[in-house]
């Protein structure tokens, strides 16, 4: 049987077809990747969500003091106050309540008032997540530190700081307790009432001593835990920070 000879006009036109469907197949292949990289993003934040801060995503809550007198914010040395190192335990203080103690967190406002029952007991400026978001929701506190180190971020906003003080961490079923984030005293800043952490309520730390002494757990040294019989408080986070 004679063979069939292919014209070379056919044999281009084959030759073009064929590099057609490797082009529809790179595209789709692309357009797949394209479109999962959300998923892909989203499924990384369920299953290895980001830590407020990286030391106490590794648990360090031992509220030791540390000696160091410098930190870094943003990329930028800060000084450590020396008054930070002589800051006394927080003992013991009972007394006579007027309800339920509770913490709210207004995101838009910036603001942090603390209750008893109906009572308003404190009302402070706070600065709240621009570099991390502040998660909104019903939490519980569940550890409380006279101080400790924070560290995290990265290029320009990187910052590691001794000695942070009076802090609370708080946690709820969505946000466990190893994402790190708390109430805490900020002593590398002074603009409150705008968003400045990384995901974290920073509070100015003469403010920070008063909610630390107030809020339960009732402290009973440097470290203290909530337990069954001295449960911490609700802290309850809500509304959109202004842009």
């Amino acid at each position: 049987m004679p063979k069939k000879k292919v014209s070379a006009r056919g044999g281009w036109a084959d030759d073009s077809k064929s590099i057609y469907r490797r082009i529809l197949i790179l595209y789709i292949v692309f357009a797949a990747v394209f479109v999962s990289l959300p998923i892909v993003s989203r499924l990384t934040q369920i299953f290895n969500p980001p830590c407020a801060n990286s030391i106490s995503c590794i648990k360090d809550l031992s509220g030791k003091l540390e000696t160091n007198t410098e930190g870094v914010f943003l990329g930028k040395k800060i000084a450590v106050p020396s008054y930070l190192a002589s800051i006394p335990s927080v003992k013991k203080v009972l007394g006579t309540t007027f309800g339920p103690k509770h913490i709210s967190v207004d995101l838009a406002r910036q603001r942090l008032y603390a209750h008893e029952g109906d009572k308003q007991v404190f009302e402070f400026p706070v600065s709240t997540g621009k570099w991390g978001r502040t998660p909104t929701g019903e939490y519980k506190i569940w550890v409380k530190l006279l101080r400790t180190r924070m560290s995290g971020g990265s290029g320009n906003d990187y910052y590691n700081l001794p000695n942070v003080p009076y802090v609370m961490f708080f946690y709820n079923d969505e946000v466990s307790k190893s994402r790190g984030f708390s109430l805490h005293g900020a002593y590398w800043h002074n603009n409150f009432g705008y968003t400045m952490s990384h995901g974290c309520v920073n509070i100015r730390p003469r403010d920070a001593a008063k909610l630390f002494e107030w809020a339960e757990p009732v402290s009973d040294g440097n470290v203290t835990h909530a337990t069954k019989d001295n449960p911490g408080t609700t802290v309850t986070i809500y509304g959109q920070p202004p842009t």
